[in-house]
Parts: C-alpha cells; structure tokens; sequence
C-alpha cells in the first residue's frame, strides 16, 4: 500500500521543497499509519498533541538498543530529563520572568547590526551563510561566555557537527564525516568544560559561569552533563533558529503582500513568528517509543517500535486550524507544534523567538526590494529539521 511507504517518500530529498502535499495524504490515510520498516507515523494534530504528553512515551534511544552512552537530556525521559532541565534552565530564570534571554536583546541587536553592514544595494547574499547561520552561533558564544579570539573555532565545530546531521546515507565518505562529527562533538565538549574550570571560583556573566559556580552541589552539573548540554545548547538552539529566519525569509518574499503589510506594521512581527512557527516549522517530526503497548484510535503502537510525530503534519491539520495552508499572520487561535509540547517543549523558545524577530525587523528594508535569485532553493538534507541549505537573494 501507498500509505506504508509515506515516511519513505516524506524523508525522500525530491520531497525536501514540498513535503505538505505528502502530510496531507498521511492525515488522510488514518490517526496512524503503519510503514513497512515497522514504524509509526501519526499526523493528526490532537493525536500528536496527546502522545507527546503522554508519560509512556519515551525519548531515551537505549530503550531500543540504538545507543549505549547517556544521550543529552533531549533524549532522556523524567526524572533524569527533569532534573537536567531544571539545572539548566536555572540560570535563564524563572519561568514567565525578566531574565538572561531579555538580557540578551541588546547584544543580539548589535550582532544583527554587524551581520547586516555589508548587504549593500545590487549585491547578491546567501542568507543562511551570511546572516541566518552566524546570527544565533554568535549568539550562543556571547550566552555561553566564549571568548571573541574563540568565536571562529566554535564555528568550525559547528560546521562539522551540521555536516554530519546532513549526511546522506549513500554518501561516498559517510563514515569519516560521522567520525568527525564525532570528534568535533569530543572537542567542542572538552574545550567548554575547560572554559567553565576556568571560570570556577571566579564567575563571569555567562551560562558556563552559573553552569559551574552553582551554590548547591546537589544542584550542580558533573563534567561530562556540563559538556553534553552545552553542546545541546549550541546544535538544538542553532540549527532550528537557522531555519526558522530562513524559512521566514523564505516565505515573506514569495508573499510580497505580507512583507509590505509587515513594514508598514513592525508591530505584527511577534504573531507573524508564530504563524511561521507553525505554518514553516524550522523541525518537522520527533520520535517517540511506547514504554508499553499503546492503542491510538484502534492502533497498537507497540512497546519499543518507533513513532514518529510529524509535527508540521499536525501544523496544518484542518481539524485544528481553520485554512490551515494559508499563510495568515494575524490568525488568531495559533497555538502551533512548532516547538513541541509536553514536558519536552523547547526550552530555548524564547530565546529562538527573539532572535527570529529582531532578525526578521532589521531584514524588512532589505527585504522590501530584495528578490530570491533560485526558488525553490537548495535545502538541507535532514527531512527532520527542513530549511533551506543556502538561500540566494538579490538586493
């Protein structure tokens, strides 16, 4: 059957510029779908919305076998997500509160400022390398406390670490890649433990600072979860940030209307994030794996088989939203899946949605008479997190 090969087709790079049409015959074929490797795909808004709130629902990919090593709390189900959270949330403050991310605004502001100097009138840029990608790794240097000599290095270990989530499967050196996205991963981790060492006893304003200088012991990260988070801070926070203003961007210049409403009316920047959150998700599906056997609108997602939640699916589920595949940035009713919910919404929201609108606010009088160069663009190859590879425009 067509439908037991949706993830298949969904996942195929051909689809990577238009994969809606495909989400819609997934919510079409049922609540969820069986594919032939085993899986699971489920589609529907209040389903997705369900299962990820759903505590017999695991993240942890030892539950599989598929790793052996404590993967990064991302991956890790209550109480140990819930404690590594909790450690490092603390030092953004509380919850619905003034604190490090709005602190952030004006360093985020002038970084902005810099990235946009050289986007002079007749000149053709590549948004992602030349504003969407160093924006939020800049960002995350300044929030971790890197030294500006250092910001290059870090850079490099990010470039790889996005080249070995990009990888293909047939690509000729897949295994050297991974290696060295493996290394990159064992660098980076080590040089920020030693950063924060160095930071002990003398604490700076930055995360690493309040990482290592926590007052409680009890409270305080151990080396090797100081390392794994923030490396999870620098790859969750910025290649989902990265495709979020590019996919903005995106769909703003192929909607000259919005654009122009959205110069005239500055003000409808933070709903229109929202609407891109959802209507462009910067992360298409999460999987999840029944702790136990599972029975979804007459389905048995058995324990331990692979779910995947498509969450853009479940975006546009017109039992949900009303004319879910227009683009309306003054919807009113938008609450979206663009950063996941339950126990693992995205911590680093806030952060992502300032960045996305100061970025998307200073971009407007460039925009105005910009044109894309190449549409559809080229787009990464992570089906998971789908954005745009390069993004060429003419000003």
């Amino acid at each position: 059957m067509d439908s037991e090969t949706l993830l298949a087709r969904i996942t195929d790079y051909a689809s990577r510029p238009n994969p809606y049409p495909l989400y819609a015959e997934l919510r079409e074929a049922g609540p969820v779908v069986r594919q032939a490797d085993g899986s699971h795909l489920v589609g529907g808004y209040h389903d997705i919305a369900a299962l990820l709130h759903d505590p017999r629902m695991s993240t942890d990919p030892r539950i599989r076998g598929q790793v052996t090593h404590k993967p990064p709390f991302l991956r890790l189900d209550d109480p140990e997500h819930h404690r590594l959270r909790t450690l490092t949330m603390r030092p953004f403050g509380p919850p619905h509160s003034p604190g490090r991310v709005d602190a952030m605004r004006g360093e985020i502001d002038r970084i902005t400022e810099e990235l946009l100097k050289p986007f002079e009138a007749g000149r053709q840029i590549d948004l992602v390398d030349d504003f969407a990608y160093p924006l939020p790794v800049t960002v995350i240097c300044r929030l971790l406390g890197v030294p500006r000599e250092d910001e290059p290095l870090f850079r490099a270990w990010s470039d790889v670490l996005v080249a070995a989530a990009d990888l293909k499967p047939e690509d000729d050196d897949s295994a050297g890649t991974h290696e060295a996205g493996d290394q990159a991963r064992i660098e980076l981790g080590g040089y920020l433990v030693n950063l924060a060492e160095r930071r002990r006893g003398t604490p700076g304003d930055d995360l690493l600072s309040a990482f290592v200088n926590e007052p409680d012991p009890a409270l305080r990260l151990t080396q090797e979860e100081l390392a794994e988070t923030a490396v999870l801070l620098l790859i969750a926070g910025h290649e989902t940030t990265v495709n979020l203003i590019t996919n903005g961007v995106l769909t703003l210049l192929r909607r000259p209307e919005h654009l122009d409403h959205l110069r005239r009316d500055p003000g409808l920047l933070p709903r229109t994030v929202e609407e891109l959150l959802r209507y462009e998700p910067p992360v298409h599906m999460r999987e999840r794996i029944p702790l136990t056997d599972i029975t979804v609108a007459g389905t048995t997602l058995a324990r331990g088989t692979s779910v995947i939640l498509a969450l853009a699916a479940g975006n546009r589920d017109p039992r949900r939203f009303d004319d879910p595949d227009r683009f309306d940035p003054t919807r009113p009713d938008n609450e979206h899946l663009g950063f996941g919910s339950g126990i693992h919404l995205c911590f680093g929201a806030p952060l992502a949605r300032l960045e996305a609108q100061t970025a998307l606010g200073a971009l407007l009088p460039v925009l105005g008479t910009a044109s894309l160069v190449q549409d559809p663009p080229p787009y990464r190859q992570n089906a998971m997190l789908r954005g745009p590879r390069h993004l060429p425009i003419q000003l």
